[in-house]
Protein backbone atom coordinates (compact mmCIF):
# COMPACT_ATOMS: atom_id res chain seq x y z
CA UNK A 1 0.00 0.00 0.00
CA UNK A 2 1.49 3.36 -0.99
CA UNK A 3 1.49 6.41 1.24
CA UNK A 4 -1.00 9.12 0.35
CA UNK A 5 0.57 12.20 -1.15
CA UNK A 6 -1.19 15.45 -0.43
CA UNK A 7 -1.11 18.32 -2.85
CA UNK A 8 -1.48 22.04 -2.37
CA UNK A 9 -2.56 24.67 -4.85
CA UNK A 10 0.00 27.43 -4.47
CA UNK A 11 -1.51 30.05 -6.73
CA UNK A 12 -4.35 30.43 -9.22
CA UNK A 13 -3.87 32.67 -12.26
CA UNK A 14 -6.79 33.48 -14.53
CA UNK A 15 -5.77 34.04 -18.14
CA UNK A 16 -7.08 37.07 -20.03
CA UNK A 17 -6.87 37.29 -23.79
CA UNK A 18 -5.71 40.85 -24.64
CA UNK A 19 -5.53 42.75 -27.93
CA UNK A 20 -2.35 44.66 -27.04
CA UNK A 21 -0.03 43.12 -24.45
CA UNK A 22 1.97 46.32 -23.90
CA UNK A 23 -1.20 48.36 -23.35
CA UNK A 24 -2.50 45.80 -20.86
CA UNK A 25 0.81 45.65 -18.99
CA UNK A 26 0.82 49.44 -18.79
CA UNK A 27 -2.73 49.47 -17.39
CA UNK A 28 -2.18 46.75 -14.81
CA UNK A 29 1.20 48.05 -13.63
CA UNK A 30 0.62 51.83 -13.75
CA UNK A 31 -3.07 51.99 -12.82
CA UNK A 32 -3.52 48.92 -10.59
CA UNK A 33 -0.04 48.50 -9.13
CA UNK A 34 0.75 45.00 -10.39
CA UNK A 35 4.35 43.97 -11.07
CA UNK A 36 5.45 42.00 -14.10
CA UNK A 37 6.24 38.51 -12.81
CA UNK A 38 7.46 37.27 -16.20
CA UNK A 39 7.18 38.02 -19.89
CA UNK A 40 7.54 35.50 -22.68
CA UNK A 41 8.41 37.17 -25.97
CA UNK A 42 5.70 39.55 -27.18
CA UNK A 43 2.63 37.43 -26.55
CA UNK A 44 2.46 36.21 -22.95
CA UNK A 45 3.05 37.71 -19.51
CA UNK A 46 2.24 37.15 -15.87
CA UNK A 47 1.53 39.97 -13.44
CA UNK A 48 1.43 39.82 -9.66
CA UNK A 49 0.16 41.93 -6.77
CA UNK A 50 -0.18 40.94 -3.12
CA UNK A 51 -0.05 37.26 -4.04
CA UNK A 52 -2.73 37.56 -6.74
CA UNK A 53 -1.67 36.67 -10.25
CA UNK A 54 -3.13 37.23 -13.71
CA UNK A 55 -1.76 35.89 -16.98
CA UNK A 56 -2.14 37.97 -20.14
CA UNK A 57 -1.97 36.46 -23.61
CA UNK A 58 -2.02 38.36 -26.90
CA UNK A 59 -5.03 37.54 -29.02
CA UNK A 60 -8.41 38.83 -30.05
CA UNK A 61 -10.93 39.13 -27.22
CA UNK A 62 -14.45 38.57 -28.49
CA UNK A 63 -15.92 42.08 -28.72
CA UNK A 64 -19.54 40.92 -28.59
CA UNK A 65 -18.88 38.77 -25.52
CA UNK A 66 -17.20 41.70 -23.77
CA UNK A 67 -20.21 43.94 -24.54
CA UNK A 68 -22.66 41.34 -23.24
CA UNK A 69 -20.66 40.78 -20.07
CA UNK A 70 -20.62 44.52 -19.40
CA UNK A 71 -24.38 44.86 -19.98
CA UNK A 72 -25.02 42.03 -17.53
CA UNK A 73 -22.27 43.02 -15.07
CA UNK A 74 -20.79 39.55 -15.48
CA UNK A 75 -17.58 39.81 -13.51
CA UNK A 76 -14.35 38.37 -14.85
CA UNK A 77 -12.27 38.58 -11.66
CA UNK A 78 -13.27 39.37 -8.08
CA UNK A 79 -10.61 40.63 -5.66
CA UNK A 80 -11.26 40.55 -1.91
CA UNK A 81 -9.61 43.64 -0.44
CA UNK A 82 -9.01 45.61 2.73
CA UNK A 83 -9.16 49.39 2.63
CA UNK A 84 -11.72 49.51 -0.15
CA UNK A 85 -12.52 53.22 0.28
CA UNK A 86 -8.92 54.31 -0.20
CA UNK A 87 -8.53 51.88 -3.11
CA UNK A 88 -11.63 53.36 -4.73
CA UNK A 89 -10.27 56.90 -4.34
CA UNK A 90 -6.96 55.75 -5.83
CA UNK A 91 -8.77 54.35 -8.88
CA UNK A 92 -10.62 57.63 -9.35
CA UNK A 93 -7.36 59.61 -9.02
CA UNK A 94 -5.76 57.42 -11.71
CA UNK A 95 -8.72 57.88 -14.08
CA UNK A 96 -9.56 54.18 -14.14
CA UNK A 97 -12.90 53.48 -15.86
CA UNK A 98 -15.22 52.73 -12.92
CA UNK A 99 -18.40 51.10 -14.18
CA UNK A 100 -19.96 50.45 -10.77
CA UNK A 101 -19.22 53.12 -8.17
CA UNK A 102 -18.49 52.12 -4.60
CA UNK A 103 -21.67 50.84 -3.04
CA UNK A 104 -22.80 49.09 0.09
CA UNK A 105 -24.28 45.63 -0.35
CA UNK A 106 -25.70 43.19 2.24
CA UNK A 107 -22.31 41.40 2.32
CA UNK A 108 -20.07 44.49 2.39
CA UNK A 109 -18.79 47.11 -0.03
CA UNK A 110 -17.87 46.78 -3.70
CA UNK A 111 -16.99 48.60 -6.90
CA UNK A 112 -16.22 47.48 -10.46
CA UNK A 113 -13.73 48.71 -13.02
CA UNK A 114 -13.12 47.76 -16.63
CA UNK A 115 -9.74 47.17 -18.24
CA UNK A 116 -8.73 48.22 -21.79
CA UNK A 117 -10.06 44.94 -23.25
CA UNK A 118 -13.40 45.13 -21.47
CA UNK A 119 -12.69 42.71 -18.63
CA UNK A 120 -14.68 43.59 -15.51
CA UNK A 121 -12.74 43.52 -12.27
CA UNK A 122 -14.62 43.70 -8.99
CA UNK A 123 -13.14 44.80 -5.67
CA UNK A 124 -15.05 43.62 -2.62
CA UNK A 125 -14.66 44.18 1.11
CA UNK A 126 -16.91 41.84 3.08
CA UNK A 127 -18.47 42.49 6.49
CA UNK A 128 -16.43 39.76 8.19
Amino acid sequence: MSAAISSTIKKMSPLLLVADLDRSLEFYTKKLGFEIEFRYEDFYAGILKDGSSIHLKSGKPLTEERKNRRLNEDLDIVFSVDGIESLYEEMLDKSVDVIQPLREMPYGWEFYIIDPDGYILAFVATNE
